[in-house]
C-alpha cells in the first residue's frame, strides 16, 4: 500500500478513516498537492475548488472523530467530469459557447449522491467540447495529457477524469461514456472504468446524444468502482429512462471469481485491425480467465456496419446541439464538432429511423449471443496505444473520426450492456493496453466480479512522478 495518501484507493482510505490513523484533511491535502504539482503539466482540472474542498473534508472528519460517517464516501476525494451539473460550480462542458453567469444551484443525480455520501468534491476535470470525441481537447481549456507520457493523449471524452485519477489527483471520479469516453480514457491511462448499463446511473440533463449516453465509475481499483456504483445508482425521479433500483451491494461477493463461467474472447470483433503488442497482451489477458478456472473460446458476435449506425445517431445528436447555437457561438466551437455538427443535419429522418431499427437489431444479436450460453465477451478496448496529444486520429492511418479508431466501444453504448475497460499490460513504449469486459444486459455485478478477479491476478502499477 503505497505510503501518499493521494495514492490510496477510496476503499483503503475508509478503512484508515475508520481506524483514526489518517484524517479525510490530510487525504484531501495530499489529493490537492498533487493537483497543485502535476496539472499544470497535464491540464485534468478545468476547476479546483480547495477551499471548499477542505472545508468538506473538515466537516467529514468530525463525523469520522464521532464515528458517524455520513455515508459510504465519506471523506474521499472525488472529481466531476465538467459534463455534469454540480451545485455551486460552472458546467461548462468543454465550451466557450456555454454563459458561466447562470443559475449553477442543482447536482446531477450522480453528483447529488455522492454528496449525500459524504464525498469530498475537489473540483471539475476537463473534457472535449460536449463530450463529442475520443480524446480530450477543447477550445476552452486545451489539451489534456496522459500521465504515462505526457506527449501523449489520454483519450476521451472522459479523459480529464482518467488523467486525474491516474495521477493520484483524486481517488474517484465520473466519467461519462456515449461512445467510449470511460473506456477509451481508461484504457491509454491505465486505471479502471466502468460504463454500467443503460439507465444503471440516473442522468440528468439527458445528454443531447440520446440513449448511447451513461455516466460510470472512473476509479484505481475495480473495488472502488463498486462502491462508488453502489452510491450512484440510487435512483433519481429526474431521468425517465433510469432502470429500477436493484438495492444490491456490488461490494458484495466482488470476490466470487470466474471459474465456470463460460467466456467468448473476440480479439479483433470481426477483423478489425490490432496493433500487434496490443493483440499480444490482450491475447494474454484473456488466458488469464481460464488460469482462473474460466472457460475461454475465440468466438465473435456477428457484427453489422455499427460504425455506420454509431455515426448516424452520434452525427445527428452533434447537429441538435448546433441548432441552437448562433452564429457567433458557432465561430468559437471546436471545428471538428462543427463537422459532424453538421452532417448530423443533413441526416434525414428516414436515415435516423433506419439506425435505430439496425441498432435494435444489434441489440437482439448481442442478446441471443449471451442467451447461447456466454456470460462474458471479451475484446481489446483499443486496438492501439495512445498517440499524440492535439489530434483526433492517429497520424498516418487513413483515419476520417475518432469513430474509427475506437471500434471495440461504441458497439456496447448500441445494445446499453455494461462494459469496463482494465490495464492488462504496458506496451514496449511504456503505454497502457486495456481489456475490454463486455457483460449481457444488467449483468453489472458479473462484469465487476470478473474484472476483481483479473485484478488480482495480474495488479497493474500507476505511472511514476
Amino acid at each position: 500500500m503505497s505510503r501518499d495518501p493521494a495514492l490510496l484507493t477510496a476503499c483503503a482510505l475508509r478503512d484508515l478513516y475508520l481506524k483514526k490513523a489518517l484524517s479525510p484533511v490530510e487525504a484531501t491535502q495530499a489529493a490537492l498537492a498533487r493537483i497543485e504539482r502535476l496539472d499544470p503539466q497535464l491540464n485534468a482540472y478545468r476547476l479546483v475548488d480547495a477551499e471548499g474542498a477542505l472545508a468538506a473534508a473538515r466537516e467529514s472528519e468530525q463525523r469520522w472523530q464521532k464515528g458517524e460517517p455520513c455515508g459510504l464516501l465519506d471523506g474521499v476525494p472525488t472529481s466531476v467530469k465538467d459534463i455534469l451539473l454540480t451545485k455551486g460550480w460552472p458546467t461548462l462542458r468543454g465550451s466557450r459557447t456555454v454563459d458561466p453567469d447562470q443559475d449553477w444551484s442543482e447536482d446531477a443525480p450522480g453528483v447529488a449522491r455522492v454528496r449525500e455520501h459524504g464525498a469530498v468534491l475537489l473540483g471539475k476535470t476537463t473534457t472535449p467540447e460536449f463530450g463529442w470525441k475520443g480524446v480530450t481537447d477543447s477550445p476552452l481549456t486545451g489539451i489534456t495529457r496522459n500521465p504515462w507520457n505526457t506527449g501523449k493523449t489520454p483519450g476521451g471524452s472522459s479523459g480529464g477524469a482518467a488523467a486525474a485519477v491516474a495521477a493520484g489527483m483524486g481517488a474517484l471520479a465520473f466519467g461519462t461514456d456515449g461512445g467510449g469516453s470511460i473506456r477509451i480514457p481508461a484504457g491509454f491511462t491505465g486505471i479502471f472504468g466502468h460504463k454500467p448499463s443503460f439507465g444503471r446511473v440516473p442522468a440528468y440533463p439527458l445528454s443531447p446524444f440520446g440513449t448511447v449516453a451513461h455516466v460510470g465509475p472512473m476509479t484505481r481499483s475495480v473495488a472502488d468502482a463498486a462502491l462508488m456504483l453502489n452510491v450512484v445508482a440510487e435512483p433519481d425521479p429526474r431521468d425517465p429512462y433510469a432502470l429500477p433500483p436493484e438495492g444490491r451491494d456490488y461490494l458484495k461477493d466482488l470476490d466470487r471469481g470466474v471459474r465456470d463461467l463460460r467466456i467468448a474472447f473476440s480479439p479483433n470483433l470481426g477483423g478489425k485491425p490490432v496493433d500487434p503488442e496490443v493483440a499480444a497482451l490482450v491475447e494474454r489477458a484473456a488466458q488469464r480467465f481460464a488460469e482462473l478456472g474460466a472457460t475461454v473460446e475465440i468466438a465473435e458476435p456477428e457484427m453489422p456496419d455499427c460504425g455506420e449506425i454509431f455515426r448516424t445517431l452520434w452525427f445527428a445528436g452533434a447537429g441538435y446541439i448546433l441548432a441552437s447555437l448562433s452564429g457567433a457561438q458557432r465561430e468559437m466551437m471546436d471545428p471538428g464538432l462543427l463537422e459532424i455538427a453538421r452532417a448530423g443535419a443533413e441526416v434525414t429522418l428516414h436515415r435516423y429511423i433506419a439506425a435505430v431499427r439496425a441498432r435494435e437489431a444489434f441489440t437482439q444479436t448481442m442478446k441471443a449471443f449471451h442467451w447461447q450460453g456466454w456470460d462474458l465477451l471479451l475484446t481489446p478496448s483499443l486496438p492501439i496505444p495512445a498517440f499524440d496529444v492535439g489530434l483526433e486520429m492517429p497520424p498516418d492511418q487513413g483515419e476520417q473520426r475518432w469513430v474509427d479508431w475506437t471500434p471495440f466501444t461504441y458497439p456496447f453504448n448500441l445494445t446499453g450492456q455494461p462494459a469496463a475497460s482494465i490495464p492488462c499490460g504496458l506496451t514496449e513504449a511504456g503505454l497502457p493496453v486495456g481489456l475490454q469486459i463486455v457483460g449481457p444486459p444488467f449483468a453489472d455485478a458479473l462484469v465487476l466480479q470478473a474484472a476483481a478477479a483479473f485484478e488480482a491476478a495480474a495488479p497493474f502499477p500507476l505511472p511514476e512522478f
